[in-house]
Parts: C-alpha cells; structure tokens; sequence
C-alpha cells in the first residue's frame, strides 16, 4: 500500500476534488447571485457592463486568493496540532 504522501505526489489524492451538496441557504443565494448578475449584465450599458464584470472579476480574485491563504492557514495548523500530538518532546502527564 502506498503511503499517503505518495499517493498525494501521484495525484490520487485531490484535496478540492471533492462533491457537497449545498444547503438550501447557500443555494438560494447563489441563485440569486446569478440571477442579478445575468439581469445586470442585460442592462448596462457597454462601457458599464465593463466596468461591472472587471468589480465581478476581480472580486473572483480576491475572494480565491482568500480562500487560499485560509486553506493554508487552516493546513498549517492542523501540522502545528499533529506535530504536537506526536512529535514535540514534552508531555504535561503521562497514564500509568
């Protein structure tokens, strides 16, 4: 069996590569997110149809550059919460 790490290198491990079923909140919401971009989109006009795709677009960015650095943060205390569970050499108490 291979070791996760291995698996992970291999790309047999995806960690976005996964399905969720949105709550009805989350659901209703980005519906109508959609609705009202689409109804905005219909009626500006060019140059403020443009203006508001580059605000969507570039919030697009800055909301996946977020979620990023909090994927990351979340990663790294999770090894913080690993490594000093099974690595660090002091123990408040032991069982005997």
């Amino acid at each position: 069996m291979k070791s996760f790490i291995e698996e992970f290198y291999y790309g047999n491990i995806e960690p976005q590569g996964r399905s969720r079923k949105q709550s009805p909140a989350v659901k209703k919401e980005f519906d109508l997110l959609t609705k009202n971009e689409e109804l905005l989109t219909q009626a500006l006009t060019d140059e403020n149809k443009k203006l508001f795709l580059e605000y969507v677009n570039a919030w697009g960015v800055v909301n996946g550059e977020s979620s990023a650095d909090s994927f990351m943060v979340g990663f790294r205390l999770g090894a913080a919460f690993v490594y000093d569970t099974f690595v660090a050499g002091s123990i408040p108490t032991y069982d005997k």
